[in-house]
């Protein structure tokens, strides 16, 4: 049976939560070829393929960035060319992983510029340029220079002593960045919490791989996981390991259904798995 790349990925990442000998087996009965070495091109050609799908989480950039790799950083350089901040934090070489305080290298070949710094931030500073916002751009515009955890402790400070703008408000919780104890802070609306799960700004790996779909695009994003977040990707993991556990297990003819139907499979991982499992 020939199955399309963005298949192979999905039922790969599926057969990786499973053990060798099981993995080995049901590649070959459902006639899925084992991962052949690839050059390091094709690998950077799978990196870029990531970003093709529509509903790709705005969260992915940060768990890429959380690696603190300039190689990978310069993958997201070239995909977050709408997001100033992170963008700019690219061009400085802020490090995003827990705990990390050297700048990250910057690869000197990076297409482009950091964005233009606001002139309200040259004129009133962080706090300043946040609090004269009246509009959306220019509430994206002063929280693009939110770029260190200290600016984003000076910002919760400031905002617990005197509510931010709306605008300001809005442009920073959309950060995929920005503390959920800062987004908390600034109200649960749920016209709010609408606008933030529409962004695509999530808790982790976990909630993308139960949560999201279809689920073929969103297993072949997290089969890039072990390349491009690898720091993260045990998240989802985590999550659907269980699921695979008790609905495919060993059983080939389950697997078999799931190889059938994943690639025009409208809803979420879990949902494809148990849906495999039941029709087995």
């Amino acid at each position: 049976m020939h199955y399309s790349h963005t298949v192979q990925q999905a039922l790969g990442f599926l057969l990786g939560l499973t053990d060798e000998d099981t993995a080995g087996r049901i590649r070959e009965r459902i006639g899925l070829p084992a991962p052949a070495p690839e050059s390091p091109e094709e690998t950077r050609r799978r990196m870029y393929r990531v970003w093709s799908w529509p509903r790709v989480p705005a969260s992915l950039p940060l768990w890429i960035l959380q690696e603190d790799d300039p190689e990978l950083n310069a993958v997201v350089w070239y995909h977050v060319g709408l997001d100033a901040g992170l963008r700019r934090a690219v061009a400085r070489g802020i490090p995003f992983g827990p705990g990390r305080t050297e700048p990250v290298p910057v690869k000197r070949d990076l297409p482009g510029e950091e964005p233009e710094v606001p002139e309200s931030y040259v004129r009133h500073g962080l706090v300043g340029a946040l609090r004269a916002t009246t509009g959306m751009a220019a509430g994206r515009a002063a929280a693009s220079m939110v770029l260190t955890p200290a600016d984003w402790h000076t910002v919760t400070e400031a905002d617990a002593e005197r509510p931010l703008p709306g605008y300001a408000r809005w442009a920073l919780s959309v950060r995929p960045d920005c503390p959920p104890a800062l987004r908390a802070q600034f109200g649960s609306h749920p016209k709010f919490a609408h606008r933030v799960r529409q962004t695509g700004v999530l808790a982790g790996p976990a909630a993308y791989a139960t949560d999201h779909g279809p689920a073929v695009g969103v297993l072949e994003v997290l089969a890039m996981g072990r390349l491009m977040f690898p720091t993260r990707i045990g998240e989802a993991e985590d999550a659907l390991r269980p699921l695979v556990r008790d609905h495919l297990g060993d059983d080939e003819e389950a697997w078999a259904v799931l190889a059938q139907i994943v690639g025009t499979f409208h809803g979420t991982a879990p949902e494809l798995v148990v849906t495999a499992g039941a029709i087995a």
